[in-house]
């Protein structure tokens, strides 16, 4: 009986696994801005580069704003990861074991980042792809190779900026390795600057708006994100994954930075490091922007555990791939909304996990990456029932407006359905928006306090309070308020409300 391959059978195993848990706790906060970043294409937007808005753009087209449309790209972009990874290990020198470990451990280890629509997504294909061009290029000798390399780097970046720290990674690995014969060609030239040229005009655009994504990350960094000491990011590397995927991507980093097999692709050692350093000094960075890198680590790790005489043995490689998957199962509800949410706040207390989140927000029973699955229902509805209790020529000059993109997003992205007016607000992209022509004669406001607006309107009622069980705590317990009488129009107030983290 003929072995199923591995490199068919582990992706479409990824596939299905986020096809079938594919709603989970509902669409998450992101992913409704999301949506209406793709509404209103640009060669860029204040959070992020064009290129992942303008593929939702399309997904939406074909298949609607279902969860099921919205989340397919990540699905198969998580398939297509656990692909190249399998590619990896076998231009690496893996056979099928090698294969099947990298696989299992990068399919089960990355599966958060594949859950729901994001440019995060795409980052960790485009990563593992440029891992396995590279290799390719050092083994086949092909000049042409680096102008594909140089248009997915090119795409990279218009999907997100810090495939800059990739493409630095590149340059120095090339510097430091007998690859840097490359530098006397015009290819790797070629390949930089047909980079520079697919992301150019995003950069006409940030020259054009200000940089507005600088403002963007200087607040955030600032105010927003909580602060991390570089000592905590050294060591949150060795928490990104369990300990066994840990040994695995260790073990690869070691191999390809010390073992004679390895010369030729030792460049992604030094892509590695480097990449590492800059993210150290860099003093702000979050572990997990590390994370795209381990995809070509892991694959390494595989191949050098496979020629282990430990591991020789055929039962020994199959206790190794039983313990990856037995851990990834037990740790897969916190990556992934499996388990019926009260099951899940049990689950996690039975194994000591305390909620976390990146921001200097306050937590209640789930983590961030959770609660922001909660709420949006409560809120349209609220905010639903407040238009509805409008005379009829209120109705039609009324607009909503709230202090962040998540609330706008989900109002936006149900408007049709509740005969809503466009929402709007100052918070990153929404404020270049603007207010879409609306003057602020009637105003229904989600959050804020009855004297802030009074000094805004003439009259202010209280028409509900949003209120959600496992939601975001500052997203509980919010006020929903109809203001009338705007004492200046809203494009004359505009400048002042803008709101870049």
């Amino acid at each position: 009986m003929r072995r199923l391959d591995p490199l068919l059978v582990l992706p479409l195993g990824k596939l299905l696994l986020h096809i079938v848990t594919l709603r989970g706790y509902g669409l998450f906060r992101d992913e409704f801005y999301y949506v209406a970043c793709s509404k209103e294409l640009a060669f860029g937007y204040v959070d992020h580069p064009p290129l992942a808005m303008a593929l939702l753009a399309g997904v939406r087209a074909l298949f609607g704003d279902s969860p099921f449309a919205l989340r397919l790209l990540p699905a198969l972009a998580g398939a297509a990861t656990v692909w190249l990874v399998g590619l990896i290990t076998r231009r690496l020198g893996g056979a099928a074991f090698a294969q099947s470990l990298a696989m299992t451990a990068v399919g089960l280890s990355f599966v958060s980042v594949f859950h729901k629509f994001s440019m995060n997504c795409f980052d960790v294909l485009i990563w593992a792809l440029v891992a396995y061009l590279v290799i390719r290029i050092a083994q086949e000798r092909m000049p042409h190779l680096w102008l594909v390399l140089g248009a997915v780097l090119g795409l990279g970046l218009q999907n997100k900026i810090s495939v800059l720290w990739l493409g630095l990674g590149i340059a120095s690995g090339l510097i430091l390795t007998s690859e840097r014969r490359w530098l006397r060609t015009r290819w790797p030239w070629l390949a930089g600057g047909l980079a520079a040229a697919i992301f150019a005009p995003h950069i006409v655009w940030q020259i054009r708006l200000g940089w507005p994504t600088l403002e963007f990350i200087r607040n955030a960094t600032g105010q927003k994100m909580i602060e991390v000491a570089p000592l905590d990011f050294v060591v949150g590397q060795l928490g990104l994954f369990d300990p066994i995927v840990t040994l695995l991507w260790v073990s690869g980093l070691i191999l390809l930075l010390t073992s004679k097999s390895m010369k030729q692709h030792r460049i992604l050692g030094w892509v590695y490091l480097t990449v590492f350093a800059l993210l150290l000094v860099s003093g702000s960075s979050r572990a997990g922007y590390l994370g795209p890198a381990y995809t070509w680590l892991v694959a390494a790790g595989a191949v050098a555990w496979e020629g282990s005489a430990i591991l020789r043995p055929a039962w020994r490689r199959t206790v190794v791939v039983t313990l990856v998957v037995a851990v990834g199962l037990l740790t897969l509800p916190f990556s992934l909304p499996v388990l019926p949410v009260e099951s899940y706040v049990r689950y996690a207390k039975a194994l000591g996990e305390e909620p976390s989140t990146e921001e200097r927000k306050e937590l209640a029973e789930l983590p961030q990456g959770y609660a922001d699955m909660h709420g949006w229902t409560e809120l349209v509805d609220t905010v639903g029932e407040a238009f509805e209790s409008l005379p009829a020529a209120e109705r039609e000059v009324a607009t909503i407006f709230t202090f962040n993109y998540g609330n706008s997003g989900a109002i936006d992205y149900h408007a049709a359905a509740r005969g809503l007016p466009p929402s709007i607000s100052g918070h990153n992209n929404y404020w270049l928006w603007g207010p879409r022509g609306f003057s602020g004669e009637v105003v229904i406001v989600v959050g804020s306090s009855a004297e802030g607006l009074s000094a805004r309107f003439e009259s202010v009622e209280r028409a509900g309070t949003v209120t959600c069980r496992y939601c975001m705590p500052y997203e509980n317990d919010k006020p929903v308020w109809i203001a009338r009488g705007i004492r200046s129009s809203l494009a004359e107030i505009w400048p002042e409300l803008k709101h870049y983290d």
